[in-house]
């Protein structure tokens, strides 16, 4: 087949065509249903099918987090119902607002028991939190170096939940110590105060 077999190329009787020329032409036809097939079907048909693979993969792995979910199901019952009870222990150690003058009490009594001189017990504003409030207490108080740290000891093993915060030491007369700190106590909220805060977060969080 040479150029000048094209040039005679007659389209209206290909068939008396020379047999390179025909199986040009054929060539030609194929490819061009090929490129047809390809832009108007098979690159959607492959668009559909990489977008149906990746829903597999993503369905396979939530199915496997929701399997890990199920197989460990009885575990993490066991440890929310652990997770409960140590919150409800907690809650425990939290007074109501009747209890609160017996634990400033206690606190007090605790300086006085170690021999210490209260300069200052001034209980400040309470703060509202979810379930429960916190009280600040400024204190001042002057005693021996032993006798101090057995009173913060004392402290931490009241049976009511107390914090001491922002200590501040300087010497004092006849080798005695001055402690300056804030003293943290908690106590539980009412049914009341629960609803008020409540209320407040839902108020805060409308537009």
């Amino acid at each position: 087949m040479n150029l000048s077999d094209l040039n005679n190329l007659d389209m209206k009787d290909i068939a008396a065509s020379p047999a390179p020329v025909r199986v040009l032409i054929l060539v030609l036809l194929f490819a061009a249903v090929l490129a047809g097939g390809w832009f108007l079907v098979w690159s959607d048909a492959l668009n559909n099918l990489e977008s149906a693979q990746r829903e597999e993969q993503s369905l396979r792995d939530t199915y496997t987090v929701k399997k890990g979910q199920a197989v460990h199901y009885e575990a993490y019952k066991r440890r929310l119902s652990e997770i409960e009870q140590s919150l409800a222990a907690l809650l425990r150690q939290l007074p109501d607002r009747s209890q609160m003058d017996a634990l400033l009490t206690d606190i007090n009594q605790v300086g006085v028991g170690r021999g210490l001189e209260f300069e200052l017990f001034r209980p400040g504003a309470e703060t509202l939190a979810d379930f429960y409030a916190t009280l600040p207490v400024a204190i001042k108080v002057s005693g021996g170096y032993h006798d101090i740290g057995w009173f913060t000891n004392d402290l931490a093993k009241l049976p009511r939940i107390v914090t001491l915060h922002d200590v501040v030491l300087t010497p004092g007369k006849d080798a005695k110590l001055s402690m300056e700190a804030r003293i943290q106590t908690y106590r539980y909220l009412d049914e009341k105060e629960l609803a008020e805060v409540k209320r407040q977060k839902m108020g805060a969080a409308k537009p």
